[in-house]
């Protein structure tokens, strides 16, 4: 391995555990560590690197929990290393990633080079297309990086059921595009009002939550596929459909992941995540943790206003056959 292929940048995406464990295992990375960065801002002095500890992090010093990674730029780029990190963070939240709160856990890519800063710039630009909200992801040269103590080294590697904010499985399936966006277009404002219903329209463009127990498709176990109302892109199937007492539709998983987007939502009190759909923007709903354990954990819980139903024998017609296969024949409400 010749030093002069060798480079390292610093990555900060919530807690470092998860962040160091799955940049590790990345084509072209020879080598990750973690410990708390500060980005260099106006005014701001490094603190001595001896006074600086986990403690003194979770305190709110103005660390971020961060990962060195080392790569041999002859098997990889920068450009796809931040490709990668980019599938386990959410760039749009600001001082929290997953459960962890917190000044420690904000985002942040931090480099030594400022050609390293120019390509970190782009790949920002290009990052905030996809997204509605502002990508909140810092930018900056790397003041200091103190590493973190022994026991948060390899820490995944040494605790295989230690906590960790990403979900693996579901970055897995992000790489496998099955919905082409291109297919689909969103209705016009003008359509929408002519083709939706009032509570149709209030739910997928202002935000509204129609009445639990009264809707569309919360019993509703008929093999087909759920698509959004606004654009007919692919969103559920009745095979990962499950009974859920919430009295809104639910869903273990969505068909192709890159169909829904996430959120912060932080209204009326309470921290939840929202769910809109890709090609739409459409409101469908919230996405919960608390989802049958034996489907992968998750409850998609969707308005039915926000969805159309198609059954399966009319899928075809409707020019939906390439998805017949994520449809089962025989569903059963799952308790």
């Amino acid at each position: 391995m010749h030093t002069k292929h060798i480079e390292t940048i610093y990555l900060a995406g919530g807690c470092f555990w998860g962040t160091e464990h799955y940049m590790k295992q990345q084509k072209g990375v020879c080598a990750t560590r973690v410990g708390y960065a500060l980005g260099k801002r106006e005014g701001v002095i490094a603190p001595p690197p001896e006074t600086v500890t986990y403690e003194t992090v979770c305190a709110h010093s103005g660390h971020a929990e961060t990962v060195e990674v080392v790569f041999d730029t002859e098997q990889t780029t920068l450009m796809q290393i931040l490709q990668e990190f980019a599938y386990t963070i959410d760039p749009t939240s600001l001082g929290r990633q997953g459960m962890d709160i917190g000044i420690q856990y904000r985002t942040g890519i931090y480099w030594l080079e400022e050609a390293q800063g120019k390509i970190a710039a782009a790949f920002l630009e290009q990052l905030q297309t996809k997204y509605d909200r502002p990508v909140v992801v810092e930018n900056l040269p790397l003041l200091q990086f103190v590493e973190a103590e022994e026991y948060h080294q390899q820490y995944l590697t040494k605790n295989p059921n230690g906590y960790c904010h990403i979900n693996f499985e579901k970055i897995e399936k992000e790489k496998q595009h099955c919905v082409r966006p291109e297919d689909y277009k969103v209705m016009t404002k003008e359509e929408m009002q002519q083709n939706l219903t009032e509570l149709q329209y209030l739910v997928t463009q202002r935000n509204a939550t129609e009445p639990p127990f009264q809707n569309e498709y919360w019993q509703k176990t008929q093999p087909g596929i759920y698509v959004d109302i606004t654009s007919g892109e692919p969103l559920f199937s009745s095979k990962d459909k499950f009974f859920s007492a919430c009295g809104w539709p639910a869903f273990a998983r969505p068909i192709d992941p890159n169909t829904i987007n996430e959120y912060d939502d932080l209204t009326f009190g309470m921290v939840r995540t929202e769910v809109r759909s890709r090609v739409g923007n459409a409101h469908l709903g919230h996405v919960f943790d608390d989802g049958p354990a034996e489907l992968g954990g998750l409850r998609y819980c969707i308005n039915s206003a926000s969805l159309r139903f198609i059954p399966k024998e009319d899928m075809e017609a409707a020019g939906y056959g390439a998805f017949l296969p994520y449809v089962e024949d025989n569903v059963q409400e799952k308790q």
